[in-house]
C-alpha cells in the first residue's frame, strides 16, 4: 500500500510529535510505502523561510527517510500538474499539487489532518 504523507504530518513525524498523529495514521505510516510529494518538500521549505519551522526541508526529507524508509516521489512534474489541473476546489497550490500526486499515483493514500482535503479527496486517512 502507498501513502503520501501531507506537510503538518511530515513536520510532526520528523519532529517525533506523535501525540498530534492519529492513531489511525500512525498504523498506516507503518503499513505502508510512505512517500513524500515533491511539492511537500517546498512547502517545507517554505514554512521553514518564513520561520514557522525549525528544520530546513532537506534536513526533514533524511530524517523520514532513515528512520520511515520514506522515499521522495518521482512521478513526473507533468503528470501531477495535469492531475492538479482539475482541483478547482483549492487556490491554494500546495494543497492541489500534494492532493494530484496521491490521486496521480493510482489513488493512493494521503495522511492528512486537514479536513477541507479529507472532504475533497475522500483516501484522506486521519
Amino acid at each position: 500500500m502507498i501513502a503520501y504523507l501531507d506537510t503538518h504530518v511530515a513536520i510532526w513525524l520528523a519532529a517525533a510529535e506523535i501525540k498530534r498523529i492519529s492513531s489511525r495514521a500512525l498504523a498506516t505510516v507503518r503499513r505502508s510505502d510512505v512517500l513524500l510529494s515533491p511539492m511537500v518538500l517546498l512547502e517545507l521549505e517554505y514554512l521553514y523561510e518564513i520561520g514557522r519551522s525549525r528544520i530546513r526541508a532537506q534536513d526533514t526529507l533524511r530524517k523520514l527517510e532513515m528512520e520511515l524508509g520514506l522515499r521522495l516521489c518521482e512521478l513526473s512534474f507533468a503528470a501531477v500538474v495535469s492531475t492538479a489541473l482539475h482541483e478547482t476546489w483549492s487556490r491554494d497550490p500546495f494543497d492541489r499539487m500534494i492532493v494530484a500526486q496521491a490521486k496521480a499515483n493510482g489513488l493512493a493514500w494521503l495522511i492528512s489532518a486537514d479536513e477541507h482535503i479529507a472532504k475533497q479527496y475522500p483516501r484522506t486517512i486521519w
